[in-house]
């Protein structure tokens, strides 16, 4: 029986074991996916006190629903957890779900990438299936993973073992897509490992789309978040001119989508956040380089986000000068900084960035986020919540709107506050005095 034959069998016969190494917020849900599914998982961390905590059913993210966490940790016991990577030759298929970072030259962290690489090449056994769910410039799987697998395991692939990049698509707080009702592109190596993959993802997600390479399926994610960079920083700087021209954009993208053709709406805000958008695009700007091709657009959509913190930051300097203010020694009270709404997650967050600005200037910076009790930004700078009360919002010069999570009486804010910057049109439905708010 041929490796293939194998794990096709085992596959068939649910007797495999998947492996996921990073259970953060990619790799946790697509673990409990699968278990919830059935299927035996191993769940590989370099922090104890993640493994920990999934070990003992204790959730740490929030798309995952503790008692399903609960279900197949404790009673399934289809889900467990491990620091030992040496227990990676227990598996057949491993979904590797790791941090793909920028550097300060923005220009991509392959660490994390190659570390795994490393471990899988050492202790798999052969005829393991291996995909890669980390966001990644294309030709990574093929001419920076595949060498590495091959020395350190001294297989082949396409023998020894199969290939697959198959791109994470975690919307974190969205309730109506999940791990198993998104649609789950991947591209493999040969038709063997198209088969396996096909075999392997159709355990736990239902629909699924095949391409014709990993590299294909690599450029596919950052297509999807490239398009969102571009309009994003295209609405942000219109949103500037039209703040210019006392033109309120959020009026003019309500009446441009009602166009039912030709226009998605996208909207401005303090800059981009999260673990995609900032980031995605720059893996192909790494890429195309190698290829001396110049991709302007991306650069010049990455320029006007980067700059978007310094034109919140003169904003509120602008509004504090028009109540006869200065920055310098001002209290501003930041509302939420989560990336996004309802979410406690802050990486890559405007919020902070605008905070960072803001502190510069002499200003004294506090923040409220129901879903974030403390924080320490990219500088090293720790920051602890306030409780939102009366005397609070008073008492400061400023509250800037940077989240629009749900919970926020916006009514009640307003009127308790002396001036208010709303970068996220948090205000849109309650009347406001024209001296009081200033809308981005």
């Amino acid at each position: 029986m041929t490796h293939y034959q194998k794990i096709m069998k085992k596959i068939e016969d649910n007797t495999e074991v998947v492996g996921v190494i990073g259970l953060g917020y990619v790799g946790l849900p697509l673990a409990v996916t699968f278990a919830r599914n059935g299927v035996q998982v191993l769940g590989f961390e370099k922090s104890t006190k993640k493994a920990d905590k999934v070990n003992k059913a204790e959730n740490y993210i929030g798309d995952v629903s503790d008692s399903d966490l609960v279900k197949v940790v404790k009673e399934t016991r289809k889900l467990s957890a491990t620091t030992d990577f040496s227990r990676i030759k227990e598996c057949d298929a491993i979904l590797i779900c790791v941090p793909t970072p920028l550097d300060h030259f923005k220009k991509p962290d392959m660490t994390y990438i190659a570390s795994s690489c490393t471990d899988i090449g050492k202790y798999m056994k052969p005829g393991t299936f291996i995909s890669l769910e980390s966001t990644t410039y294309p030709t990574t799987t093929e001419n920076f993973m595949k060498p590495i697998i091959e020395k350190e395991s001294g297989l082949k692939e396409g023998d020894g073992f199969w290939l697959c990049f198959s791109p994470e698509r975690v919307d974190p707080g969205n309730i109506d897509y999940k791990t198993d009702n998104t649609p789950k592109v991947f591209g493999a190596i040969g038709k063997e490992a198209q088969d396996i993959a096909q075999a392997v993802y159709s355990k736990a997600i239902k629909y699924l789309h095949v391409v014709s390479s990993p590299r294909a399926a690599e450029m596919v994610k950052i297509l999807e978040n490239t398009y969102r960079l571009i309009n994003i920083s295209l609405i942000n700087e219109l949103a500037l001119l039209a703040g210019k021209m006392d033109i309120d954009i959020w009026e003019v993208i309500d009446a441009a989508k009602t166009k039912p053709y030709g226009f998605q709406a996208f909207y401005p805000g303090p800059g981009i956040g999260g673990h995609c958008i900032p980031l995605d695009p720059f893996y192909l700007e790494h890429i195309a380089k190698l290829y001396n091709f110049d991709l302007s657009m991306i650069h010049t959509a990455g320029a006007i986000n980067d700059l978007m913190p310094y034109r919140m930051m003169n904003k509120i300097a602008f509004a504090l000068n028009r109540h006869k203010k200065a920055m310098n020694g001002s209290k501003i009270l930041f509302m939420g900084i989560a990336y996004k709404p309802n979410i406690d997650d802050a990486r890559e967050s405007p919020a902070l960035l605008v905070m960072q600005e803001v502190a510069k200037k002499g200003s004294v910076v506090l923040y409220h986020d129901p879903y974030i009790n403390e924080v320490t930004d990219e500088k090293g700078n720790y920051y602890k919540g306030e409780q939102l009360t009366d005397e609070l919002l008073s008492s400061v010069d400023c509250v800037v709107f940077t989240t629009n999570h749900d919970c926020f009486d916006v009514k009640h804010i307003v009127e308790k506050s002396k001036l208010v910057v709303d970068t996220r049109n948090a205000v849109k439905n309650v009347q406001i005095e024209t001296d009081k708010v200033f809308k981005l």
